[in-house]
């Protein structure tokens, strides 16, 4: 059962950073104690950088962030650039978009 739950919260993680962010905020403990009251920094992370902010707050402890934790924290900003990459391309294939495809284009089908 323990591994269950933790495929579904990988899972959601996935699917929806943003609501398991807004969730935690809600209902978790952990996050009055990483963050220590405050709100606009935490606030900017689940609106910008949703899977930075989940991977600090995964190896945030009360010594600090060291050695290895910062290779999940970057993993984070990794996985961050390449959503808003992802997003830059997709906003290129609407038709009309400048530096998008002509007005009128229907691009391959894929294979």
């Amino acid at each position: 059962m323990p591994l269950l739950i933790g495929c579904f919260f990988a899972f959601a993680l996935a699917f929806a950073p943003r609501l398991v962010l807004l969730l935690a905020w809600l209902f978790s403990n952990r996050w009055d104690i990483v963050w220590r009251g405050q709100w606009l920094l935490p606030l900017l992370g689940i609106i910008f950088v949703p899977f930075t902010t989940i991977m600090y707050m995964f190896v945030w402890s009360p010594t600090g962030i060291q050695g290895w934790d910062w290779m999940w924290i970057g993993l984070g900003v990794f996985m961050d650039v390449m959503k808003w990459a992802q997003i830059a391309a997709n906003r290129k294939g609407i038709p009309g978009y400048p530096k998008g495809y002509p007005a009128g284009y229907t691009p391959p089908p894929a294979l």
